[in-house]
C-alpha cells in the first residue's frame, strides 16, 4: 500500500517531519499562540520567530519570550540570527535549553535594521563567514542546524546555488530557500526555478518558500521544483486552514474553504488565546493585525476593523466582532427567506 502523498515527509538530521507543508518563521507573527493554531490546522513543522543572538546572550526579556516552546509544538525549529561565530555559538547553547528539535540560522532576512549590521541576508555576500557561523553553532549544539536563505542579494548577486553548497559543506541538515532577492524584499514574483536548482545541487532536504497563497500553490511548487517541503508565510495570515487544505489536495481530495462564520469565530478564538497568554493589555493590541487578516475581503469589514483598532479591552473587541457576526447571520437569513418567497429551491 503506497503512502498518503500528504503525509510523505522528510528528515532534518534524525528529526522526522511527517508531512510537507510547514509554517515559515515570521517576526512579530509566529508566536506560540499562532503556531498552536497552525499546528491544529495541519502544519507539519513550525519555527519560532527569529531571535537575536546578542539578545539571548544579554538576557533580553523579549528574546527569552520568543524562544519559549510548548510540549505540543514538536517538531519545531528555533531560529537565531547574527554574524559573530562566538556569539552564535553561545546563543545556540541558550536556545537549546528551550527544547527545539533543531536550530535554524536566518541568512535571508531582508529588513534594513538586520542587514545594516551585516546579518540576515547580508551573510549571502560573505559565504566564508556564513560557513564559520554554521560550524560554530554545530560545534556547540548537538541539535541539527539548518539555514534559511534567499535567491541572493540582488540581480548581480544571485548566488543561491553556490551559497547552498557552501552551507551544505559546513554541515547543515536542511536548507529553506525564498525565491526572491534581498532587494526585492517581498515584492514581485518569487522565482521557483532557483528553488529547483538548489534542490538539484545539494543532497540535504530543501524547503521551498515564496508565493504560497493558495493550497494549489503548495501542490504546484512541490511538482515544479522537486523540493522536499513547502514553507507557507503570508498565505497563512488570517487563514490557518491553508495547511489542512494543501494536505487534502496532495491526498487527491478537495479543499474545504472557511466561510464567514468560520473566520470570525477563529478570530475570536485567537483573541482569547492571546489574552490568556499575554494578558489583556498586551494581547489586545497584539491581535489587531491578526484580526484584520481574518476579516480581509469580508463584506463590510472596513468599519469593523476601524472599531477594533481603537478598542482597548478584549470584551470590547468581542462585542464588536459578535455584533458583526450577528448582522451577517441576519442578512443571510433575510436572503434565504427572500429567495423562498420568490419560489427558489431551498
Amino acid at each position: 500500500m503506497s503512502a498518503d502523498p500528504a503525509e510523505v515527509g522528510f528528515s532534518i538530521g534524525p528529526v522526522r517531519i511527517h508531512g510537507r507543508i510547514v509554517l515559515a518563521p515570521m517576526a512579530g507573527i509566529t508566536d506560540i499562540v499562532f503556531r498552536a493554531i497552525c499546528i491544529e490546522h495541519g502544519a507539519s513543522l513550525v519555527y519560532t520567530e527569529m531571535v537575536s543572538a546578542n539578545g539571548l546572550i544579554y538576557s533580553n526579556r523579549q528574546s527569552q519570550g520568543i524562544i519559549e516552546i510548548s510540549p505540543a509544538e514538536h517538531p519545531i525549529g528555533a531560529q537565531i540570527f547574527g554574524r559573530e561565530p562566538e556569539a552564535m555559538s553561545q546563543a545556540a547553547l541558550l536556545v537549546a535549553k528551550a527544547g527545539p528539535d533543531f536550530i535554524d540560522i536566518n541568512m535571508g532576512c531582508p529588513v534594513p535594521k538586520v542587514v545594516k549590521n551585516r546579518e540576515g541576508c547580508a551573510l549571502m555576500l560573505e559565504p566564508e563567514r556564513a560557513q564559520e557561523v554554521i560550524r560554530a553553532v554545530r560545534t556547540t549544539s548537538r541539535l541539527p542546524v539548518t539555514v534559511k536563505m534567499r535567491k541572493g542579494w540582488d540581480v548581480a548577486h544571485q548566488n543561491a546555488v553556490e551559497f547552498a553548497l557552501a552551507c551544505e559543506e559546513a554541515g547543515v541538515s536542511a536548507i529553506a530557500v525564498h525565491g526572491r532577492t534581498r532587494t526585492q524584499m517581498y515584492s514581485g514574483k518569487a522565482d521557483w526555478d532557483i528553488i529547483a536548482r538548489v534542490k538539484e545541487s545539494v543532497c540535504v532536504p530543501v524547503i521551498g518558500n515564496g508565493d504560497i497563497w493558495q493550497p494549489a500553490d503548495a501542490q504546484n511548487m512541490l511538482r515544479e521544483t522537486g523540493c522536499d517541503a513547502v514553507m507557507v508565510a503570508r498565505g497563512a495570515l488570517g487563514c490557518p486552514w491553508i495547511f489542512a487544505n494543501a494536505k487534502r489536495l496532495l491526498a487527491g481530495g478537495a479543499c474545504e474553504e472557511p466561510g464567514f462564520e468560520d473566520r470570525i469565530e477563529m478570530a475570536l478564538r485567537h483573541l482569547r488565546l492571546a489574552v490568556v497568554r499575554y494578558g489583556e493589555r498586551t494581547g489586545v493590541p497584539l491581535m489587531r493585525k491578526h484580526l484584520s487578516w481574518y476579516m480581509k475581503g469580508l463584506v463590510g469589514s472596513a468599519r469593523v476593523k476601524a472599531q477594533v483598532n481603537v478598542a482597548r479591552s478584549a470584551a470590547a473587541v468581542e462585542s464588536i466582532l459578535g455584533a458583526y457576526l450577528e448582522r451577517a447571520r441576519q442578512h443571510n437569513q433575510c436572503q434565504i427567506e427572500r429567495c423562498r418567497d420568490k419560489g427558489c429551491p431551498s
